[in-house]
C-alpha cells in the first residue's frame, strides 16, 4: 500500500492533481483516471503564473480511480499505476493533520518489461502519461476532459 498527499476542496471533497513534465534528459508526470480508465473532467486548471513541470489541473478524485506516476531518464520509463481503495486523515504529533489516500500498486513497468500486463482500458492514459513526462517544460494537462 501507498500513502498519497492529497488535497481538500473547499466543500472537503478529496483531490488531486494531475502535474509533471520534462527537462533536458529527464521528466515525470501524474495522471488521474476514472475507474474505467477514462479521463475525468478538471474542477480547475492553471493557466497563469509558473506552470512549467507544475500543477496543472485538480480533479475531485474517488475510490476505484486510478493514479499512475510515470518517470524517465532519456525516455527509459518507469510507470507505476496505482487504485485508490481509501481516504484517510493523519496528524502527525505538533503537526498539522495531513490528509492522504490509500493507494494499491497494480502494474509496474520497469526494466523495460511490465510486471503483469495492465487492462487495454488503461493505454491512453499510460500513453498521456509518458507524452506528459515528455513534453518540455510542459504547462497544460494531457489527461483531462476540459
Amino acid at each position: 500500500m501507498k500513502k498519497i498527499e492529497i488535497e481538500r476542496t473547499k466543500r472537503g471533497h478529496p483531490a488531486l492533481w494531475e502535474c509533471g513534465g520534462g527537462r533536458r534528459n529527464t521528466g515525470e508526470a501524474t495522471i488521474i483516471t476514472s475507474p474505467s480508465g477514462g479521463p475525468k473532467k478538471a474542477i480547475y486548471i492553471r493557466n497563469r503564473g509558473s506552470l512549467a513541470n507544475e500543477h496543472h489541473a485538480l480533479f475531485i478524485i474517488e475510490k476505484g480511480d486510478y493514479i499512475i506516476e510515470c518517470n524517465h531518464h532519456r525516455e527509459d520509463f518507469n510507470i507505476y499505476i496505482y487504485k485508490i481503495l481509501d481516504f484517510k486523515t493523519e496528524t502527525k504529533q505538533k503537526e498539522k493533520a495531513e490528509d492522504i489516500a490509500i493507494a494499491e500498486l497494480m502494474h509496474e513497468f520497469s526494466w523495460g518489461e511490465w510486471d503483469k500486463e495492465p487492462p487495454a482500458y488503461l493505454e491512453a492514459a499510460i500513453q498521456a502519461a509518458k507524452e506528459k513526462a515528455t513534453c518540455y517544460h510542459c504547462r497544460e494537462p494531457h489527461f483531462a476532459i476540459e
